[in-house]
This record gives structure tokens, C-alpha cells and sequence, in this order.
């Protein structure tokens, strides 16, 4: 046997966005049914370089296929002006759950993006209206483009309204997606108007207000992934009805942290679990929802879910480097 390697652009080919919505679906199910393990992430804090190192493992049992795996991922403020790399980058190691055979070593950071994506997917599917067909964008940095791939995957978007301050993001998000959607620059309550929104920036006060969006918009919000940061306005969070994917890391790190935090929003202010709603024990949308927000951290069973559909395409179509990782091979 030998271990399959993939780079970058080798996840993004084996990606298959229907497949990894569907694999991260299927996690959610899993997990919300008692068939995965998903240990705390772990971190190692290194001040002197003014980074860390985080480990995500995580295995699932999704009935007709298993996976298990772990993804190491950095995060070095000073990695792009002192190094020229990425702030973040990450390695997933993805294994034979029956014999811990190394089945491949792939890009994480790829990874990451089409999870996340998938993830929003998912609970768009569940939660927006069924005939949503505009959809806004908050951040127009590497997220927001499979945010984009995925959601037009499980509804029919038509318009795309895209906010940035930094105007040379926000022109080459138009020019990769013009030849497929009717997408334009807006301000971030033009973009909130929409209905689907999904906001995808680190900041730490609250740019979306409960009088931006649209009377039934969906909000993905998928930038606070560390304890303090704020997209969505405390009003909004209060009106809306809240879906969370997981609670430990949404109270910790996730868009409700900060209210939750100092007590302004509950436990009795959170709908429920993405999963909970996946495997029909809640409702998801319903006729008199108005307003309704997903939180997303991102979990480790996604990026494994993620993993397996890669590997599976990948190896099924002789894609990536193959080699011999444990010398094993006669």
C-alpha cells in the first residue's frame, strides 16, 4: 500500500462540492447520534513567534463509510511580511480507520475552505427559504468563494451581492463569478438585504444590525472561530432563531461567545444543534420563522468527512502522488 499526497490543487480537484455537502451532512449526523470522537482541539501557544499550532483530530462512523484522520493548523501573524507564507496554513492526515494505514497526507488549508463551505451548505439547506435567490457576502477573502460553490449547490442563486473594504478583493471575487452569477459590489446592508448572507470576517464589533437583513434572511455566519470576535449585532442574535454546530466551541470561540459571555444571550436563546436538526429530532426552518442564524466554528469531523471524499475521488481516479510513507512497498 502506499500513501497518497496532495497538494492544493489536488484537494480542490477531488473536492466534489455535492459530495463533501453531503459527507459533511452525514458527519453532523454522526456526531449528533453518538457515532463520533471528537477530543477538545488542542493548542501550542508560541508567543515568541507569534503564532500557534492547533490539532484537530476526529473519527466518524457515517453507516456506509467510516474515516478517521487529524488536521495540524497554524495560525503566524507575522508569517506573510516576514516569510512570505500564509497566516494559516494546515496538513491533514487522513487514516485506514481498521489498521491506521496513512491512506494520504493533503493540503488542510484547501480542506478548510470547501468544509466550510459545505458546512454552510448544509444548514442553508435546512434553514433559508426554499426559493432564496440572492445572497450576500460579508468579506470577500478566500472563504467567501466556496461559501459561494456550496450554497449555489443547494439553492438556485441568482444574484450575489458582495461587501469588502478592501476594493481589489471585491473585484477579483466579481471577475472569478460574473460569468455565472449576476454579482455586484454592495455595502454590507445591501449585502444583508439578501436572502441568504454569509459573513466571513475577523472582526470584533458587530458590522451586521438587526435592521440589515431582509425579514427572513438566513445568516451564516462563519467568521468568529476565536474568543472575541463579533460579526453579527447582539439585537440581531436575539430576534433570530439560533443553530449552533457545536456548543462547547460556539460559547467559547463561536459568533455568539461574546453575548453569551457577559450574559446577554442563554442557553434558552439557542434553538439547537445543526445535527439535531439533520436528523429531523427539531424542525428546521419553519412557516413562521423569521430571521435565522447559523453559528459556525468548524469541526473536526468536517474536515475528516472533507478528507474522505478527496481521498476517495482521488484514488479512484489515479489523481495525486502516491509514494511509499513506511517503506512497505515490495
Amino acid at each position: 500500500m502506499e500513501t497518497l499526497l496532495l497538494n492544493s490543487a489536488d484537494v480542490d480537484e477531488n473536492a466534489q462540492m455535492d459530495r463533501v455537502i453531503a459527507a459533511v451532512s452525514d458527519a453532523f449526523v454522526a456526531y449528533e447520534e453518538g457515532n463520533a470522537q471528537m477530543p477538545a482541539k488542542s493548542y501550542i501557544d508560541l508567543p515568541e513567534y507569534d503564532g500557534d499550532f492547533r490539532s484537530m483530530p476526529a473519527y466518524l462512523d457515517a453507516g456506509d463509510w467510516d474515516a478517521a484522520g487529524v488536521k495540524w493548523v497554524n495560525v503566524h501573524t507575522n508569517n506573510p511580511e516576514e516569510f512570505g507564507l500564509p497566516t494559516v496554513m494546515g496538513t491533514m492526515v487522513y487514516s485506514e480507520p481498521e489498521n491506521a494505514f496513512p491512506l494520504a497526507i493533503m493540503d488542510g488549508t484547501e480542506l478548510t475552505m470547501k468544509r466550510t463551505g459545505a458546512a454552510a451548505a448544509v444548514a442553508t439547506d435546512h434553514l433559508a427559504v426554499e426559493d432564496a435567490s440572492s445572497m450576500g457576502i460579508i468579506g470577500a477573502g478566500v472563504q467567501a468563494y466556496t461559501q459561494l460553490e456550496a450554497i449555489a449547490e443547494i439553492r438556485d442563486i441568482e444574484t450575489v451581492v458582495v461587501s469588502d473594504l478592501d476594493e481589489g478583493r471585491v473585484r477579483r471575487f466579481i471577475e472569478t463569478f460574473e460569468d455565472r452569477f449576476t454579482v455586484r459590489a454592495g455595502s454590507v446592508d445591501e449585502a444583508a438585504a439578501c436572502d441568504v448572507l454569509s459573513t466571513v470576517t475577523p472582526v470584533e464589533d458587530p458590522i451586521v444590525q438587526a435592521a440589515d437583513v431582509g425579514e427572513h434572511t438566513h445568516v451564516n455566519a462563519m467568521g468568529a472561530d476565536a474568543e472575541g470576535k463579533h460579526e453579527l449585532a447582539d439585537e440581531l442574535l436575539l430576534d433570530a432563531k439560533i443553530v449552533i454546530d457545536d456548543h462547547e466551541q460556539c460559547t467559547h470561540s463561536g459568533e455568539i461567545n461574546v453575548p453569551y459571555a457577559d450574559g446577554t444571550l442563554t442557553d434558552d436563546d439557542i434553538y439547537g444543534e445543526i445535527g439535531q436538526i439533520v436528523t429531523g429530532k427539531i424542525a428546521g426552518r419553519t412557516a413562521d420563522d423569521g430571521v435565522t442564524v447559523f453559528d459556525s466554528t468548524g469541526l473536526a469531523i468536517q474536515d475528516v468527512a472533507a478528507a474522505h471524499v478527496v481521498y476517495e475521488y482521488a484514488d479512484d481516479n489515479d489523481n495525486g502522488y502516491p509514494f511509499d510513507l513506511l517503506g512497505l512497498a515490495e
